[in-house]
């Protein structure tokens, strides 16, 4: 049987404007204070759940190809590490882009693991 995928790409820059009811819905749940969030149908995840938790081994991030120029010494460092060196390139971006996020939400790495 065949299948065909279909991909959409949303442009974050450019979304479709918000109906009225929309709007409504969005905004009672603005003004909605933590305390009426009903959780009864949630079962409590104590730190021994957490303990063997595990990234969605299903999920991809979608890669982009890009060029990007680099110093020469960074580079053969990168690639002195063995294969994968766009993966470490990757790896190194991902984590200063979290460290970003943390510090721009106003937590820093050590307060988030704790």
């Amino acid at each position: 049987m065949k299948t065909k995928m279909i991909r959409k790409e949303i442009d974050l820059q450019n979304l479709p404007p918000l109906t009225d009811e929309q709007r409504v819905r969005l905004s009672a749940l603005a003004n909605m204070p933590d305390s009426e969030i009903d959780y009864s149908d949630i079962a409590p995840l104590g730190d021994d759940f957490w303990k063997n938790a595990v990234r969605n081994p299903f999920y991809k991030p979608v890669k982009q190809v890009t060029t990007v120029r680099v110093d020469s010494d960074v580079l053969l460092w990168l690639k002195s590490r063995g294969k994968g060196y766009q993966t470490r390139i990757n790896a190194i971006l991902r984590d200063a882009m979290l460290n970003s996020i943390e510090h721009h939400n106003g937590r820093s790495k050590v307060e988030s693991s704790s």
